[in-house]
């Protein structure tokens, strides 16, 4: 089994976080969201997983090493390709073509999940789905009678379904899929100016292919601030189901609270401080005389005399005073 996560966008919605780095590496209770991806379908897959072909900008070597290292934390190799230009999914996943072969899962790296089944395998094609309230800005499939994929649809404007694809997609044949995609961009087949997956997928139906639609228990986003600092709290309820242990030995707790769940790690110190419910505090970070909730503060980070909820801190960032809702970016220092 391979897993491909193309993961190339600026994440431009996520910014000023993704400045200094790809928005797949902004952490979800410790881990970055492309590694609680990897692991999480590393899970639902049944088997072992072989390789992991990430698809990226030119990130830098340092990015590139950690997402080898996230490869390898599953068992298995780490492979990098680069997409230079946004010209679709469709494009991107193309990008790992070396990679297309045999059964492998497509994972787009802006999505987590919460599931409970395994992976079969015997499918040709399985496409994870979530019912939403508004499907216009998502790919959409329709189904028949007995629970096949009979559509698919890019971003429809008008009602056709609300079954929401996630970005998360099985097959059992990536070569079909590897000539699939190929054929799009040999005979420049385009949908709103770009190279879609789902124009490879209604192919591959019309073809005879059978999808079947995946269910998942909750479908997390991570496109902006406010997704993900939601997701960021979805995430930690579920470890905590779990029975994770979220609190780093290492971090000094004095004179203060703790309202479970949250994440505190390695190093931290927490003084004369409330730190939580829903809360990731990354390594090294200092909160003093602060009340901290629903937020999701990186390495190395300062709050004193804050309070702070709803918010993203960067890593090295220092926040003094009492804003309530805020985005800082890795280094910044806000005063009030």
């Amino acid at each position: 089994m391979k897993i491909i996560v193309p993961m190339a966008g600026m994440g431009k919605r996520m910014r000023p976080h993704t400045l200094t780095v790809p928005k797949p590496l902004i952490p979800i209770a410790g881990k970055p969201i492309v590694q609680r991806l990897v692991e999480d379908i590393a899970k639902v897959c049944g088997e072992q997983v072989d390789e992991v072909a990430f698809i990226i900008g030119r990130f830098g070597e340092a990015v590139e090493k950690s997402l080898v290292a996230i490869a390898e934390s599953v068992g298995a190799k780490g492979t990098i390709v680069y997409q230079d230009e946004p010209l679709g999914t469709a494009h991107a996943i193309l990008c790992a073509k070396e990679s297309l072969s045999g059964p492998l899962v497509v994972a787009f790296a802006d999505t987590l999940f919460k599931a409970d089944f395994v992976l079969d395998s015997s499918a040709a094609g399985t496409i994870w789905v979530q019912r939403v309230d508004d499907p216009k800005p998502f790919g959409v499939v329709k189904l028949d009678a007995q629970g096949q994929i009979t559509d698919f649809v890019e971003k429809p404007q008008e009602f056709v379904s609300d079954l929401a694809i996630i970005g998360i997609y099985y097959f059992q044949d990536g070569q079909y899929l590897r000539d699939e995609l190929q054929f799009l961009l040999d005979n420049n087949i385009m949908d709103k100016g770009e190279y879609q997956l789902t124009n490879a997928l209604e192919n591959m139906k019309n073809k005879g292919t059978t999808f079947v639609p995946g269910r998942v228990t909750e479908w997390l986003d991570c496109g902006n601030k406010d997704a993900t600092v939601f997701t960021n709290q979805r995430y930690l309820e579920y470890l905590q189901e779990r029975g994770e242990e979220l609190v780093a030995t290492s971090a000094k707790v004095t004179n203060s609270v703790l309202i479970p769940p949250v994440y505190i790690g390695e190093g931290a110190i927490i003084t004369d401080s409330v730190v939580g419910p829903h809360v990731s505090l990354g390594a090294q970070s200092n909160v003093r005389s602060s009340v901290v909730s629903n937020s999701i503060v990186q390495q190395s980070a300062t709050l004193l005399h804050a309070n702070v909820t709803n918010s993203m801190v960067g890593n090295h960032a220092t926040v003094t005073g009492t804003p309530n809702d805020l985005s800082l970016g890795d280094y910044n220092t806000l005063r009030v």
